[in-house]
């Protein structure tokens, strides 16, 4: 007969000592001191200037409030930041998508040189920027006396508004794509090439799908971004009443003539679409979380 084998032993990991615990967790004092203190920072330096545009802006009621609102200039002023966004955000998709692609897919010359000039609006002030162009578009600029002979206006005018939102947004679809792509890999759209699918179809049906949100997300970064430039675009807008000031400028303007009122007036739809970009940043957040887990 075949002696039995000896039954394995099992190792049974011991609990860890409750000193261990103790040791790796702070004491509930300091947790709590910790939450109170990080509590009263928001509270003083968010919550309350928050509170206090809305007090501000509705402090003599509704129909001063709404009347702020619904004047022509506010209106052209919103018309006019809405616009540069709608032009500066999907301009922003286009190269954001493209410089991720080439720099988490490819090898070349000039690749790190790429990176840095992405990350060159985090590193340059907005006032700077708009002096640049000033300085190439302006009417004593590179290519003034050209596009003065052609009757075309970039600074003070809608294009060079444009440019500068575009200017200092660009940054973050790129910024948000290329780790998230780069952690991706390319196996999946090797995959798909490999079985016939053309370049278009493997980005649609591939590469697209599992950017989704990290797009997304870039997307509302740049528009709110977008919506709130101010020093960039008051260098170039020259702040002409009803043709040139975005909302960020009118509510300057306002506020430089003492009419508290109309200025927090307009200053409350900033701060409403910046509460609804965050939301939307919060909510992409919590599901790309849920999507990884």
């Amino acid at each position: 007969m075949t002696p039995s084998a000896s039954p394995v032993p099992v190792t049974i990991p011991a609990p860890r000592p409750a000193r261990i615990e103790e040791a790796t967790t702070e004491p509930r004092m300091v947790r709590w001191l910790l939450g109170a203190l990080a509590f009263g920072f928001l509270t003083l330096f968010l919550f309350v200037p928050l509170l206090a545009v809305f007090v501000e802006a509705l402090g003599k009621g509704f129909a001063l409030y709404w009347k702020a609102l619904s004047d022509a200039e506010a209106l052209a002023a919103l018309r006019l930041s809405l616009l540069a966004t709608v032009i500066a955000v999907p301009l922003n998709l286009v190269f954001g998508v493209a410089a991720a692609w080439a720099i988490a897919r490819f090898e070349f010359r000039g690749k790190a040189a790429l990176v840095t000039l992405i990350d060159l609006p985090f590193a340059v002030s907005p006032v700077i920027a708009g002096l640049i162009y000033v300085l190439v578009f302006g009417a004593h600029g590179w290519f003034g006396p050209w596009l003065a002979g052609h009757d075309l206006k970039v600074i003070f005018a809608v294009p060079g508004i444009v440019l500068a939102t575009v200017f200092v947004t660009f940054p973050f679809v790129a910024r948000e794509l290329i780790p998230l792509m780069q952690a991706l890999g390319s196996e999946q759209e090797e995959a798909a090439i490999v079985l016939g699918a053309s370049g278009w179809q493997t980005f649609r049906r591939v590469t697209l799908p599992c950017i989704r949100w990290g797009l997304l997300y870039g997307t509302v970064l740049s528009t709110a971004r977008a919506l709130g430039e101010f020093g960039a675009v008051s260098v170039v807008s020259g702040h002409i009443r009803g043709l040139t000031t975005t909302l960020p400028l009118h509510v300057e303007i306002l506020y430089n003539e003492y009419n508290f009122t109309a200025a927090f007036a307009c200053a409350s739809v900033l701060t409403l679409s910046a509460l609804l970009m965050l939301a939307a940043k919060s909510a992409i957040e919590w599901r790309t979380r849920r999507h990884g887990e």
